[in-house]
């Protein structure tokens, strides 16, 4: 059963947001690492690299499938995980802990169109 945890924004795409002040720590949900089995490539963005809500970012690749990584939020990329590029199943330990990005967030507004847990939770049980 998927790890669903409070506080955090979600996207349709699975990916969450954790934010802190004005930054963001995007990565995809524990749902969404269930689906695509064990990580085994995470292509990660750039530091200094510009994103956009709903601008793909990235991708993820299992020995299922490779899904494109899509940001919930806009912003600047301040840091990316670089545990993920030796290590990748990481995501697959602890999908929340191992957050792919970090954002400086452009626009806050962005996070009310997101979902909270209720609602993610109601959408991947679908």
């Amino acid at each position: 059963m998927a790890k669903f945890i409070e506080g955090l924004y979600y996207s349709e795409s699975h990916e969450y947001v954790r934010v802190e002040g004005e930054y963001g720590y995007v990565g995809i949900t524990d749902f969404a690492q269930q689906q695509l089995g064990n990580v085994v490539y995470v292509d990660l963005p750039e530091v200094d690299d510009d994103v956009e809500a709903d601008g793909e970012f990235g991708a993820v690749e299992s020995v299922k499938a490779a899904s494109d990584l899509v940001s919930p939020v806009s912003g600047t990329v301040v840091e990316v995980n670089e545990a993920l590029e030796d290590t990748p199943e990481l995501v697959n330990q602890d999908a929340f802990s191992n957050w792919i990005m970090k954002v400086k967030l452009s626009d806050m507004g962005e996070l009310d169109r997101l979902m909270d847990v209720k609602a993610y939770e109601e959408f991947c049980n679908k």
